[in-house]
């Protein structure tokens, strides 16, 4: 029986190398080690041997129907890659071809352009971009940045919790705490990104981006937010932007302020014709955004002598790039930034 099952052996091998298709390997399969097979019945009818051949032959048989196995899995590997390579000679496709019709070039959707912007105008003025989670905790997202318990963003009704104690980022400023526990002052960083309120009208959306930015360094003062914010007005809005600072609350600053820059659209709240500035209300300033002095609550809660609020001061800023976009496109409508409109998106490019 040794002697046959070395015969099944060397016969197999012969024909899996001699099967030139995948059908023809699965018929052998099932020639080789079928039900029906001679190699499996041997291995069922051991048990009527002698017992001095039950040992050797079951141990033989065994052996072959393992190397007839993996013979025929190396032999169907070869014959895909085989059968692949032809394919995909007889179905290449020539993509040098123009295509028929002409295809328009892509283009940045207007958001993403804007946010390019804001990007390189803040690298021109030495600050680094930094990137942080949309999936944030509580810690980061409101108690570091010193938001009592009571506030009102932290309700459900205002926020999107994913559970207790995590939240879809409001606003890209838990970014502030997380770039000075990984950077000892100075620090100058702009972090720009998704966030998430419950809010849904034509001037808000459910997600939109922010652009934070945070500058710590000694003897900074609102002066020297000031001076940055004008020379960002003025790379995006025009050399002949002025801004004005007015006073506000902001948990994580102190003093906070809101920041207006001089209308674009008109002449100190005035359109040609005598009407009103539909841009600005009449006002000659249009709010775009909120900053002020860090709160030196934020400072302790970083929890680094290098961060000491009697030896290092800073300023932040948030600002929403729809709103940017929004304003200097005089775009109507913010919800038309995500309805994929071509009609609409074409206008920028």
């Amino acid at each position: 029986m040794l002697d046959r099952i070395e015969e099944i052996h060397a016969e197999g091998l012969a024909a899996v190398q001699a099967a030139g298709s995948t059908e023809a390997l699965e018929e052998l399969r099932v020639r080789l080690l079928g039900r029906k097979a001679e190699l499996p019945n041997l291995l069922r009818g051991v048990g009527e041997l002698a017992p001095d051949q039950r040992g050797p032959v079951g141990k033989r048989a065994n052996e072959v129907r393992k190397a007839l196995e993996a013979e025929l899995g190396s032999a169907r590997d070869r014959l895909d890659a085989v059968e692949l390579d032809t394919r995909l000679v007889a179905d290449r496709v020539d993509v040098t071809l123009p295509g028929d019709p002409v295809q328009p070039i892509g283009r940045l959707h207007l958001i993403t352009q804007t946010w390019r912007e804001l990007e390189d105008v803040f690298l021109g003025l030495g600050f680094t971009v930094m990137e942080g989670p949309e999936v944030e905790t509580v810690e980061y997202n409101f108690d570091a940045l010193n938001h009592e318990l009571t506030h009102p963003a932290r309700g459900r009704t205002d926020t999107f919790y994913t559970s207790g104690d995590t939240v879809l980022r409001t606003h890209t400023s838990p970014m502030q705490v997380r770039a000075m526990q990984a950077h000892p002052p100075p620090l100058y960083v702009v972090s720009p990104g998704r966030v998430y309120r419950r809010d849904n009208d034509a001037t808000h959306t459910p997600q939109f981006h922010q652009v934070e930015g945070l500058a710590v360094d000694e003897d900074i003062t609102l002066a020297d937010l000031k001076g940055t914010l004008l020379e960002f007005s003025r790379a995006i809005f025009g050399d002949e932007r002025d801004v004005r600072l007015r006073g506000h609350f902001f948990p994580f600053t102190e003093p906070s302020v809101e920041v207006d820059v001089s209308c674009f659209n008109c002449n100190n709240g005035w359109m040609p014709d005598g009407s009103r500035c539909p841009l600005c209300k009449g006002e000659g300033w249009i709010e775009i955004l909120g900053a002020g002095e860090v709160d030196p609550n934020v400072y302790s809660y970083v929890d680094d002598e290098r961060y000491d609020p009697e030896k290092v001061q800073g300023f932040a800023w948030g600002m929403g790039i729809e709103r940017i976009a929004f304003l200097k496109h005089g775009v109507a409508d913010l919800r038309l930034f995500y309805e994929n409109d071509l009609r609409f998106l074409e206008q920028f490019g």
